[in-house]
């Protein structure tokens, strides 16, 4: 019997989560129940989950996959500076939704992901089709790695412990991160906080860990054990917000981030990975959606990310910043929107336009 495409997709990727188990060996955080936290597994207070690994095979089994490039090099590749002072913001995108960012002196990694594939195996799961916009060695000393959700595509432990190795930076997690980076290397050195947590970095920037609308697992058996956050960044020169994954829902995260710290200079925002909406609505905005928590945020200079790397959904290669296009072009008041390829660096000005 000849297998559909789909079917044999659908089985991989079943593979792929099983292989994955490794993950959910012993809990990953032991605490205190809260509104977020019923004293076993994280959740999204007031906005269940409703999807489940039956809706999983369903969306495998009838995908109509978009289509996506083979492997290709870069037009070109970012040599960051070794540091950039004072109010200056300069950004590297690596790729994905990892983003180098340089300000305040500090060199600061977002979701560093280098390995080939966004999986626990090296021969299956989603492989990049281009390579990492900044090579490795180019990296300046990384002083502050920061990680917003446990999906493979987002903490990638290759990564890490090669920038432990290097650089011994300071890596701040969501609770139950530090547990699983450790059992991959228990010398790694990570800081765990839960939402609303605030940590100084530097003399000038403090990280605040703030709620985001998502879900977080390795394999089957440890499905949001591990907390998931965004992070927003104070500075002098203005506040800076980074979201990994997120679900619009009803953009009350956005909001409140807002109002609590006025404005932003700042956020990177994700655009893709949304397709079929029925499935992925949930756990990841589309251009649209990411165009109105813009709004919500106050309009702040946008860095879209998510899009172009991993094939993760069913949405083809140019689909998401062809549809970011489109918005774009049909309201100016866009502007504030700069989307970037892998290897393009950003100079983000000094206010939001």
């Amino acid at each position: 019997m000849k297998l559909s495409t789909n079917t044999l997709w659908a089985l991989g990727l079943v593979s792929l989560l099983c292989g994955g188990l490794s993950g959910g060996c012993g809990q990953y955080h032991n605490g205190p129940p809260s509104d977020h936290y019923d004293g076993r597994r994280f959740f999204n207070p007031g906005k269940p989950h409703d999807k489940n690994f039956a809706s999983f095979l369903k969306w495998k089994f009838t995908a109509e996959r978009g289509p996506w490039p083979e492997y290709r090099e870069l037009p070109a590749y970012d040599r960051p500076p070794a540091r950039v002072g004072g109010g200056e913001l300069r950004l590297s995108f690596i790729g994905h939704v990892s983003v180098l960012l340089q300000t305040e002196g500090l060199n600061i990694l977002f979701d560093p992901v280098f390995s080939e594939r966004a999986s626990p195996f090296s021969w299956l799961g989603p492989k990049r089709v281009h390579p990492p916009g900044v090579a490795f060695a180019d990296l300046p000393p990384i002083d502050l790695v920061l990680i917003s959700h446990n999906h493979y595509d987002h903490l990638d432990l290759a990564t890490i412990a090669d920038l432990w190795q290097r650089d011994r930076p300071r890596i701040i997690v969501p609770l139950g991160n530090e547990a699983l980076i450790n059992r991959h290397d228990p010398q790694i050195a990570v800081e765990a906080y839960d939402w609303g947590g605030e940590v100084a970095v530097s003399e000038t920037v403090n990280v605040h860990l703030e709620p985001m609308h998502h879900w977080s697992a390795r394999g089957l058996f440890d499905r949001n054990e591990a907390l998931w956050a965004a992070f927003a960044l104070t500075t002098p020169h203005g506040n800076i917000y980074l979201v990994g994954d997120s679900g619009y829902g009803d953009g009350d995260n956005f909001r409140a981030a807002r109002e609590k710290f006025g404005s932003f200079r700042l956020a990177l925002l994700p655009i893709g990975a949304y397709e079929p909406r029925w499935f992925m609505a949930y756990a990841h905005m589309d251009p649209a959606e990411s165009l109105q928590a813009a709004i919500d945020l106050g309009r702040p200079w946008v860095l879209p990310t998510h899009y172009q790397l991993f094939r993760l959904t069913d949405e083809g290669y140019d689909e998401p910043l062809a549809r970011l296009q489109q918005l774009l072009a049909a309201d100016p008041a866009n502007r504030h929107v700069v989307p970037l390829q892998a290897g393009e660096s950003w100079q983000v000005p000094g206010s939001a336009p």
